[in-house]
């Protein structure tokens, strides 16, 4: 979405001239034309011009230049399409892991949050154990109890077995 991304290309571009930070010679847009030329609006307002952008529509696997109408298109088995290519799918790679990993901690969080009585010092030893709901949900009480107090494992083990009077709806 256009906001998310002026957000995020605002922010990365407002490190210009920090001293830890280098500036790219190229930055590669995932999408065709019509994003190409969002970003180059958003470009040209915040007057950077020492930087280079195209973007790789997927459809057909062209390559987009700005102020250009035609695309680049490389043959098929080129090595500059597979290079573009490996970019973006890195790219994509990353993207869903850092997400992934996002949904994951939002959900052990919630799942803890939901159990009534649970410390906070609990919490933090299972977050600093566990990543993800899932292992934690897998464990026996008496696994759970070697991390936290009875009485606290002992709501941590209830939460996943039964809708007791100890677990409240997270949602």
């Amino acid at each position: 979405d256009f906001l998310s991304m002026k957000e995020v290309l605002t922010r990365r571009l407002s490190h210009l001239g920090d001293k830890n930070w280098d500036k790219p010679d190229l930055i590669i847009i995932d999408g065709g034309k019509g994003q190409l030329s969002s970003v180059m609006q958003i470009v040209e307002e915040a007057g950077i011009t020492d930087i280079n952008f195209v973007s790789l529509a997927k459809r057909e696997e062209e390559i987009f230049v700005p102020h250009q109408s035609k695309p680049v298109i490389f043959p098929k088995n080129s090595e500059q399409l597979y290079f573009f290519q490996r970019i973006r799918d890195e790219a994509h790679r990353f993207a869903i892991t850092f997400h992934r990993q996002l949904r994951q901690k939002s959900s052990l969080e919630s799942v803890l949050d939901g159990i009534k009585g649970l410390s906070e010092k609990s919490k933090k030893t299972i977050r600093k154990n566990f990543k993800d709901v899932k292992k934690l949900s897998l464990l026996s009480l008496p696994e759970i109890a070697l991390l936290l107090p009875p009485s606290q494992a002992e709501r941590v083990y209830r939460a996943f077995r039964d809708k007791s009077d100890n677990v409240v709806d997270s949602n």
